[in-house]
């Protein structure tokens, strides 16, 4: 699994697409684990974590750029 502070140093285009593949990889093991292909259940927790740290860097960039450009708009007048 791919560490937080590796996913910080990617793009913001780099996380959707991490984002969209976690997702589908997700969905294809949750099939796989109902039908009894994959025995592995614990990747699935790895899929989540996965998708819950992007979303949540996600998150934190958006806020972090609608504080730094209220910031810019109050200095400015």
């Amino acid at each position: 699994m791919i560490k937080f502070k590796e996913l910080k140093n990617k793009s913001d285009k780099e996380l959707g697409a991490m984002l969209q593949k976690a997702k589908e990889d997700l969905q294809t093991f949750k099939f796989k684990v109902a039908g009894q292909q994959y025995k592995n259940v614990r990747e699935i927790r790895v899929q989540k974590q996965l998708i819950a740290h992007i979303l949540t860097l996600q998150k934190q960039r958006k806020t972090q750029n609608a504080v730094e450009e209220e910031t810019a708009v109050v200095s400015n007048n």
